[in-house]
């Protein structure tokens, strides 16, 4: 099959250009009394912290800097995000918590992740703590990214019981009101691939989920 590296190589690319990193280090102190509102045109809502703008360039991602506390917003829609994290569930990204607020379904992940050295493929020895936050309406996706950094002073306890989630994104999330957008980014030209060829790596996935091991085999 032609594209059959492409499901790989489309999972790297697609998990480099949501975490975005950009990392400040420094003595960090913890204040939760401070809040920064935002808005773009598909989310709006307030951030726990102070927190500034570092990439609004794109019209359907956004990324949030909180430089006090080693941490990374970034803020995102497209027109399929359970697809997108059936991908991930690939990298071991699995088992949601499930929250409601605001009439939102929320499914909230906890991952860890290396980042790569100066856009080079060598892995930095740091480890980031990641709280994904994802929902899927009826017309559109959302999905809240919160990477947190190896030297944050942020308790990093990867579970909802943690300070990264109770104190900061579970707030935001409870603040937060979804809209509809036009012409939302499809999955599949995320991934550059066709619709067809989308949906075909897909049913590969969920045969490899069920139980089909040997799914997967033609596509490496």
């Amino acid at each position: 099959m032609e594209n059959k590296n492409i499901i790989l190589i489309a999972v790297a690319i697609i998990a480099v250009i949501a975490v975005g990193v950009i990392f400040a280090t420094g003595i960090l102190n913890g204040d939760n009394s401070v809040t920064t509102p935002f808005k773009t045109e598909f989310m709006e809502g307030t951030f726990a912290g102070n927190v500034t703008l570092a990439n609004g360039t794109q019209k359907f991602m956004h990324s949030y800097e909180d430089k006090q506390h080693n941490v990374v917003y970034n803020i995102s829609t497209v027109d399929n995000s359970s697809a997108l994290m059936e991908i991930y569930e690939l990298q071991g990204v699995t088992n949601p918590d499930v929250r409601n607020f605001n009439g939102n379904d929320w499914n909230i992940y906890f991952t860890q992740a290396a980042p790569t050295l100066n856009n080079t493929s060598a892995v930095s020895n740091e480890t980031m703590n990641i709280i994904i936050a994802e929902c899927q309406k009826e017309k559109q996706g959302y999905l809240v990214y919160m990477i947190i950094g190896d030297k944050s002073d942020i308790n990093t306890t990867l579970n909802t019981y943690g300070e990264g989630y109770i104190k900061y994104m579970e707030p935001l999330l409870k603040s937060i009101t979804l809209k509809e957008s036009k012409n939302v980014p499809a999955i599949n030209e995320e991934f550059g691939l066709t619709k067809e060829q989308f949906n075909e790596q897909i049913n590969l996935i969920r045969q490899y989920k069920a139980g089909n091991v040997s799914a997967l085999s033609g596509a490496q």
